[in-house]
């Protein structure tokens, strides 16, 4: 009788390496590069529970205002379907003139405090300034600072959306959301998505942002949230995926590195992370990876940005794809990003 498997970790394993992903980019589908990409996003999407139609009106508001070094930060809320609401910061550039409109930046944040974190904000806790410092995280203050429109969301789960842990025990938040929304058939990675396109609504509805130069960066999460947003919502015009690109066979099944929020239902039937990253062609995507990220190894992340690199180079927009690979761990490393957004929005 021949061995029987009984180890997880091999099932699983087997699954990743007998699968015939229906829908991966080969060279063959630049030629009518549209049509796949629309094939593609429509799958996933389907895979994911659909994108959120709710049609309701944002109903922004602003609660609170606090003067910064160079730019005001604003404590805004958007409704972004019933019974649910997104707030954000809102970080508004000083000296801005009388009709005049700045480029825009969805700069979404991590795991830790949410938008917090991405702002600069700690209130004089030193494990989190200590938190900001190391992994540079206070992207958003630093692209208001150089003259940016801002908005950075509390994703669901994280910051005041976070879930009450009174009866979680030592289970990860991220996880139980992700099995409590299932009930619903809904996923959190694309409820997500869903709030940050309606952070993308608040920015075009602006006076002093031109709403067809809007940028997404992100680290980690963020990165995650950056890479499938921009896929989902062609209004990115470019983004920069900080510490994320990877395969979903090496981070995902071998680390287990990633969590409910994170988890694009059925992508392995279709494709691979970088097929997603694909997609964004031929919008400018600039992807950073530490050569020290003891989360998103090295070698799958050049694996990664080797195959998007490739198809922006079939495509004849190579151009608008750049890699920072630096040495160091998990952070935003920001040598090549604001260059970057300067150029091409």
């Amino acid at each position: 009788m021949s061995e029987r498997n009984v180890n997880i970790d091999t099932w699983l394993q087997h699954l990743y390496d007998s699968r015939t992903p229906r829908l991966q980019f080969t060279s063959d589908r630049a030629a009518c590069f549209d049509t796949w990409r629309h094939e593609f996003l429509s799958a996933l999407a389907d895979g994911m529970g659909g994108i959120p139609t709710f049609s309701l009106p944002l109903d922004p508001e602003i609660t609170e205002s606090h003067q910064e070094d160079g730019y005001t930060r604003h404590r805004l809320v958007l409704r972004t379907e019933p019974r649910m609401n997104v707030p954000c910061w809102l970080l508004v550039p000083d000296g801005i003139a009388v009709g005049e409109k700045r480029r825009g930046i969805l700069a979404l944040h991590g795991h830790g405090n949410g938008k917090d974190d991405v702002c600069g904000l700690h209130y004089d806790d030193e494990a989190r300034m200590e938190n900001i410092r190391v992994h540079n995280y206070d992207y958003a203050r630093q692209f208001a600072q150089r003259g940016y429109v801002v908005i950075a969301p509390d994703h669901r789960g994280f910051g005041e959306r976070a879930m009450s842990k009174n009866t979680l025990w030592s289970r990860d938040p991220c996880n139980v959301l992700l099995i409590k929304t299932l009930l619903f058939g809904k996923n959190m990675l694309m409820l997500n998505v869903w709030d940050a396109m309606k952070c993308l609504d608040y920015l075009q509805s602006r006076p002093d942002v031109d709403g067809g130069r809007l940028g997404a960066v992100g680290l980690s999460y963020g990165g995650t949230m950056t890479l499938f947003t921009t896929a989902f919502d062609p209004r990115v015009k470019a983004a920069d995926i900080v510490c994320y690109m990877n395969s979903f066979e090496q981070y995902g099944l071998k680390q287990s590195n990633f969590c409910g929020n994170q988890t694009p239902s059925t992508l392995l039937n279709l494709g691979e992370m970088w097929d997603v990253a694909i997609t964004i062609a031929p919008r400018p995507l600039l992807v950073e990876s530490g050569i020290q990220d003891s989360g998103f190894f090295i070698e799958q992340s050049r694996l990664a940005n080797s195959k998007v690199r490739e198809a922006y180079e079939l495509l004849g927009v190579a151009d608008r794809f750049d890699i920072d690979e630096f040495d160091g761990g998990h952070r935003f490393n920001g040598a090549k990003a604001f260059d970057w957004f300067d150029r091409w929005l």
